[in-house]
């Protein structure tokens, strides 16, 4: 087990190291957040939001969870991205999974999990619309990956017909919501759709 004093040393050394370069950062900071994206990403501790963008505290708005879903039923969500739009008018809604995800994986394997199965439900939804292609991948790690996009682009769906979203569209709103998925392989990140800034854009998608 990790040493829980590791984390108090850490920051103190992370906010000394940020206040040599920028006496005045946290001053700055505590007054105002204004961040310009939201992002809604998976909770897996290698997908930092913030580190894999390289971006500094108060410039990205985060929520995560396993698989990053959007659920229409989860407030905790929902109030995030109400937050994000109506009282910080942030421009840009990014839904970011990645490749190797384990919330995925799981999803298609014929066993129990447990309590998360009620959440992986939702995977298997979209893994049910998508079947017919995913069935033909052969390799295990390949299928899992090309679910991991299926499951970024419904999701982005997701988003889209909050009523959020759409009441910030309808009232003349500059809001863009996008896909992305991370690969832990190389570091980089990778477009799976170009955003989605109105309800035409978001009707075209429809099946």
């Amino acid at each position: 087990m990790k040493n829980f004093d590791t984390l108090f040393e850490n920051n103190r050394k992370w906010a000394e190291t940020i206040t040599s370069r920028d006496p005045d950062f946290f001053t700055r900071l505590s007054r105002q957040q204004k961040p310009g994206y939201l992002w809604i990403g998976c909770s897996d501790s290698r997908v930092p939001a913030s580190r894999i963008t390289d971006m500094m505290p108060g410039e990205i708005f985060v929520h995560r969870n396993i698989a990053n879903l959007v659920v229409h039923s989860d407030l905790s969500c929902l109030s995030v991205i109400q937050y994000a739009v109506e009282a910080l008018e942030i421009g840009h809604i990014i839904v970011c999974g990645h490749y190797g995800c384990g919330g995925v994986q799981a999803a298609l394997e014929n066993k129990d999990h447990g309590l998360i199965d009620n959440w992986l439900g939702h995977i298997r939804d979209v893994y049910r619309r998508h079947k017919a292609e995913i069935d033909t991948i052969s390799d295990p790690k390949a299928k899992v990956n090309r679910l991991c996009e299926f499951n970024v682009r419904a999701q982005v769906i997701n988003v889209c017909e909050t009523t959020i979203v759409q009441n910030a569209w309808k009232s003349g709103r500059e809001l863009a919501i996008h896909g992305l998925i991370y690969s832990l392989e190389d570091g980089l990140l990778k477009d799976l759709n170009p955003g989605i800034s109105g309800l035409d854009q978001y009707r075209a998608l429809l099946p």
